[in-house]
């Protein structure tokens, strides 16, 4: 008998959130460490008349095969996973590991190769769940596991209660106080539409940036599980300034610490970082797209109190906002191509503030429209 509360969660996921229909092919992509949530979420889509496949990963062998494998193995594109994304209906990623440091000492110039083979898929596979309505659905979650409480510096109960109650999975009807969020995101969006010049400033940070014609997106839980937040494409090269991140960033187990970036009309001209440099070094040599800002967006989902080292929550505290550089999200109509797409997040609830052509839009974290 699977825990009430991953019941709940895979109902959401399978109902929500993905919308799963009679005769859709689900891909169920997660751990060993995940597989409580990965056999509900395939018994609701059996239930349902559809047909899951559920891709499990065994600890260790992305770690052997970024490790082991000839430089220029690396290179290799498989067609089993092209095959997959090519022919589901819908993709749910389930995150959740035994080790979320299992990567950590892969040499950064090995896993910025494997990514870089990896950006052809990926940008097709964004195109397709980005079209209205999208080509395949697609959605990621997380699974609470020991790691995942470990980065959090909490006890895996804790965690749990941090991780459900970020989901809303603690009140009577989760998907009711989803749609609020959404309505209220929606307010948000149709509003910041109106404006152009987006400005945010706080410790170390100063940035400008312009958004008309762009398209403010609304996250509201059916691509991220859980989600919170606004976003948009900025217009490539009228980024400038500088920011500094409040906390470390996370790609692939590999950390940087204060990381500290200048842009000019749109490119990342500079950046420092106080731990993992050498990781910025490697993944913005990517590609060209890598050091352009391709993503703003402000987090609103203030039951997320706490940073926790996985950026699928961390990007969503309420009263912060974050930019990643790589690709852009195609509906916001951004047009940076990378094979990288990095988040990283700057907290605003002590001092900070974002306006729109002068307006304060959040102040110290609270919104003001």
């Amino acid at each position: 008998m699977a825990d009430a509360m991953v019941e709940k969660l895979a109902r959401v996921l399978v109902d929500y959130s993905l919308d799963i229909q009679a005769g859709e092919l689900l891909i169920v992509a997660g751990s060993i460490a995940s597989e409580p949530l990965v056999r509900e979420v395939v018994r609701l889509a059996a239930r349902k008349g559809a047909h899951p496949v559920a891709r499990i990963s065994l600890p260790g062998l992305d770690e052997i095969v970024l490790r082991e494998s000839p430089i220029e193995a690396l290179d290799f594109e498989s067609p089993l996973v092209t095959h997959d994304y090519e022919t589901a209906n819908a993709v749910l990623t389930i995150m959740g590991s035994l080790n979320s440091q299992a990567l950590s000492g892969v040499p950064p110039e090995r896993m910025a190769r494997s990514q870089r083979a990896q950006g052809k898929l990926q940008n097709e596979f964004l195109r397709r769940i980005s079209t209205d309505p999208p080509e395949v659905k697609w959605c990621g979650t997380l699974f609470p596991t020991h790691s995942g409480a470990q980065d959090a510096h909490l006890s895996l109960s804790d965690y749990e209660a941090f991780v459900y109650h970020a989901m809303m999975l603690d009140t009577p009807d989760p998907v009711l106080e989803w749609n609020r969020m959404s309505e209220q995101q929606a307010a948000y969006c149709a509003l910041l539409e109106t404006h152009n010049e987006i400005r945010v400033v706080g410790e170390d940070t100063d940035l400008r940036f312009r958004t008309s014609g762009r398209k403010w997106i609304n996250a509201d839980g059916k691509v991220n599980f859980p989600d919170g937040e606004v976003f948009t494409g900025p217009i490539e090269d009228s980024v400038n300034g500088h920011i500094r991140y409040s906390f470390p960033t996370v790609f692939q187990g590999r950390e940087a610490e204060d990381v500290h970036l200048w842009f000019k009309d749109g490119v990342i001209e500079r950046w420092e970082a106080k731990r993992g440099k050498e990781l910025l070094d490697e993944l913005f040599a990517i590609d060209e797209g890598a050091r352009r800002l391709g993503e703003f967006a402000i987090g609103t989902n203030y039951a997320i109190p706490t940073f926790s080292k996985n950026i699928l929550f961390d990007e969503k505290i309420g009263g912060t906002c974050h930019l990643a550089v790589g690709a852009s999200i195609p509906p916001t109509g951004g047009q940076v191509k990378s094979a990288l797409h990095w988040d990283m997040v700057c907290d605003l609830r002590r001092g900070g503030v974002i306006t729109a052509d002068g307006e304060v839009v959040l102040q110290d974290g609270a919104w003001k429209i």
